[in-house]
């Protein structure tokens, strides 16, 4: 996998190590350019050049030691089977020369509880990319693996542009409301997943669009999804599965916390308020999703502040408001 050295993230202090990782052969692109003819795609014709300008190294990073999660174990008390077996995984492979192997998981649960934001928690403490594909309106099979290029307007998939146009060849790669994906009778938009999430099938990957081969086998696979019912089985088999329950009233509390924590410290007018919320106000969030919480919270700030206070109160959080507007979409 090539010598390991230090990644910077600019995460957080505790650096990654890194080792360099082929994803694909500069001399297959440049062959394969080489073979155009006159009349080819001009799109994909600028996609060998990039992909031979950018060479086909990425950085395949994890933990330099067992990471502490204590964090995310408050911030995420409905997630702890889940970190559970990751931290067990991470600790296979910290100290030595193995790379980090993350099965493909399963999410399923109710909206709102914090799924997606989770997947990238997880990107964050292991310091590697991101990529996100959402399948709730997508009917096009080549939404993962590309279009040829031989059709109007075709480009290459998300599997592709994540790692070929990113720096980690281990992103976190989202699969967001998987159970959703339609389909329309000619394309399967979950088909390359029966090879995606195989190791083996996974480092030979070709995007329909590039026509080029690409290893995928280290990307770290998180699905969500609200029913498993729709999804295929063999995609199921190929996932550990797990169901994660809406948070109790305490942990609820948490959550809300840990957001009001990670807006505080991220903006410098957070200084000004306390380092804890109000029990008053933590009872009034832990009555709404995760997923509210944080727009919510934002307001409420706002809302603090306009009153000229630097703390929080329970007046100040909209409740009523984001029910009207989740009802109506938004």
């Amino acid at each position: 996998m090539g010598e390991l050295v230090p990644a910077v993230t600019g995460r957080r202090p505790g650096i990654p190590v890194a080792a360099f990782k082929e994803v694909y052969r500069t001399q297959t692109v440049e062959s394969a350019l080489g073979d155009l003819a006159d009349s080819a795609n001009d799109s994909l014709r600028s996609t060998y050049e990039r992909m031979i300008k950018a060479g086909g190294q990425r950085f395949s990073v994890k933990p330099a030691s067992l990471p502490d999660m204590d964090d995310l174990y408050d911030e995420l008390p409905n997630f702890g089977e889940v970190l559970d077996d990751i931290r067990k995984q991470v600790a296979l492979c910290v100290n030595t020369d193995d790379r980090l192997e993350l099965t493909p998981m399963l999410l399923l649960g109710d909206p709102g509880i914090g799924k997606t934001h989770f997947a990238k928690r997880l990107s964050g403490m292991l310091g590697t990319g991101y990529g996100f594909v959402g399948m709730s309106s997508l009917t096009a099979g080549w939404v993962l693996s590309g279009a040829s290029s031989q059709w109007k307007n075709a480009k290459p998939g998300k599997v592709f542009d994540t790692l070929v146009h990113g720096d980690y060849a281990n992103p976190v790669m989202v699969v967001d409301e998987i159970d959703k994906a339609g389909s329309d009778g000619q394309y399967d938009p979950l088909g390359a997943l029966y090879s995606l999430l195989e190791i083996d099938t996974a480092r030979e990957f070709v995007d329909e669009f590039a026509e080029v081969p690409i290893d995928a086998g280290e990307v770290i696979w998180v699905a969500t999804a609200n029913d498993a019912r729709s999804i295929p089985e063999p995609i199921l088999n190929r996932m550990n599965v797990y169901e994660i329950a809406a948070p109790d009233a305490e942990a609820a509390r948490r959550i809300a916390q840990a957001i009001y924590r990670e807006i505080r410290e991220s903006h410098r007018w957070g200084d000004a308020f306390p380092v804890r919320l109000s029990d008053d106000a933590l009872d009034k969030f832990a009555r709404v999703a995760p997923r509210e919480m944080r727009r919510l919270m934002t307001g409420a700030f706002g809302n603090a502040r306009l009153a000229r206070r630097d703390e929080i109160r329970p007046e100040d959080i909209e409740t009523e408001r984001g029910v009207k507007k989740a009802r109506i979409g938004f």
